[in-house]
């Protein structure tokens, strides 16, 4: 095996963290990567990058042709469910249900609202604009360190609502059932399982790392600097009215799954997109303009998770990636660990459990099949694994939230890492413990 072809995928991908990480748009340091990867191996660069066959170019175009309608009308959905106030309004019940007096309470409610605005199918991103203005006011009251915020809304989007609990619309469980012919349900009860342990974590540590803060006498001033953001009393609709969407959402793609209906998170989607318009139409200005707001905003998640999977692409076509391929699928006798060791080191990577996706189901889908893995276990294990180092410093989702509520790596990523991977990493243990024994 020559040392500068496997140096330059090493080198690629050190410098792709390191570039992403510093804030270069995946869409330059992805083909700048790859560039490195296709000169230290000897790769024909037009090929490599725009060839028709398998190249940068169709890893990014096929991702794109198979996954173009969930991001649309993911967009779209989330865009009602923002504009019309739905979102907070689901938020604002589930805090009447906690109560907002204690400050642990006031975590599992973010917490509590977090999942089920995901696993209704509202992006991170929506999730994040409602969130953080609502969950001011009430740390101020009660002089609670502003960074603890991360911990809470972190748990509730990258860990059981995203690759866990059968039905998530999440792009993390639609992407294997492309690759593997699963449903979004798939093997239900190591889903329920990892849920479970990574909830109990997630429930743990929040109370761990609130009391810890409360004893070092930490403030709401000590994290922020900001100007306070009031919530406006603006007609929003009835939590009944907000909540119906996500719910039908949720039972359709549960129902459809069942059945093995083909496509069953676009048919949800659609009639979630339709419901919004119908019961938001007091609250919603102009139709037309939430659509397009939506389509637009679809767009650029797709391109750099696409961008990313393509540079997988690259690693998996150069002359120094069998010697990767080797190592992982020979690193141990049990399947099920080699299958997760991948899906975590391309999750770390590509700091994406989408990205990660892409890339392993690809190289590695149909070779865990012919291993006699149920595509089912393979689809939910490299779901959780994709995820467990998908919380990195170069994280897109990760700069996103910090920027957007006033933190900073120094002060909360260290909370957000501990959170997720820790809860990922439980749940991905049990899950290939229960999958090991009785698969």
């Amino acid at each position: 095996m020559d040392l500068l072809q496997i140096s330059g995928i090493i080198l690629a991908i050190a410098f792709i963290i390191y570039s992403t990480a510093k804030n270069l748009n995946i869409l330059v340091a992805a083909p700048i990567a790859s560039l490195i990867v296709i000169l230290t191996n000897g790769m024909n660069i037009s090929t490599a990058l725009l060839g028709s066959e398998a190249s940068y170019l169709t890893g990014l175009t096929g991702f794109i042709l198979k996954f173009f309608a969930v991001f649309l009308l993911g967009a779209i959905l989330a865009k009602y469910t923002d504009k019309s106030g739905a979102a907070e309004s689901i938020a604002n019940q589930i805090l009447k249900l906690t109560g907002t007096e204690k400050p642990y309470s006031v975590l599992v409610a973010l917490l509590l609202i977090t999942a089920l605005l995901t696993y209704g199918g509202v992006s991170l991103y929506v999730v994040i604009f409602v969130l953080i203005p609502l969950a001011k006011p009430l740390f101020k009251k009660l002089n609670i360190a502003w960074n603890m915020v991360a911990i809470p809304i972190e748990l509730g989007l990258g860990t059981f609502t995203m690759t866990m609990l059968p039905g998530t619309p999440s792009i993390q469980n639609v992407v294997p059932t492309a690759y593997l012919g699963t449903t979004l349900t798939a093997a239900p009860v190591l889903g329920i399982i990892g849920s479970v342990v990574a909830l109990l974590f997630g429930l743990w540590y929040m109370k761990y790392a609130m009391d810890k803060s409360l004893a070092k006498n930490e403030t709401f001033a000590d994290y922020y600097t900001g100007n306070d953001v009031e919530i406006t009393e603006e007609a929003r609709p009835s939590f009944a009215r907000s909540i119906t969407p996500i719910a039908v959402l949720i039972i359709i793609n549960l129902v459809g799954s069942f059945y093995k209906v083909e496509n069953i998170v676009l048919i949800s989607l659609a009639v979630a997109i339709i419901l919004s318009a119908i019961l938001f139409n007091k609250e919603i200005d102009s139709q037309k303009q939430v659509i397009n707001e939506g389509a637009n905003s679809g767009i650029i998640p797709m391109l750099l998770t696409g961008s990313a999977v393509a540079f997988g692409v690259i690693i998996t076509l150069a002359p120094g990636f069998s010697f990767i391929s080797d190592f992982i699928l020979n690193m141990s006798s049990n399947p099920l660990i080699s299958l997760s060791f991948a899906s975590a080191l391309f999750g770390g990577i590509t700091a994406s459990a989408t990205g990660s996706l892409g890339i392993v189901m690809e190289a590695f889908g149909q070779t865990y099949i012919d291993m006699g893995l149920d595509p089912q276990v393979i689809h939910r294990v490299a779901a959780i694994a994709s995820s467990t180092l998908a919380v990195m410093p170069h994280s897109g989702g990760i700069i996103s939230f910090l920027a957007l509520a006033g933190l900073n790596h120094k002060n909360s990523f260290k909370n957000i890492f501990i959170a997720v991977t820790g809860a990922n990493v439980l749940a991905l243990i049990a899950v290939v413990i229960v999958a090991t024994l009785f698969y």
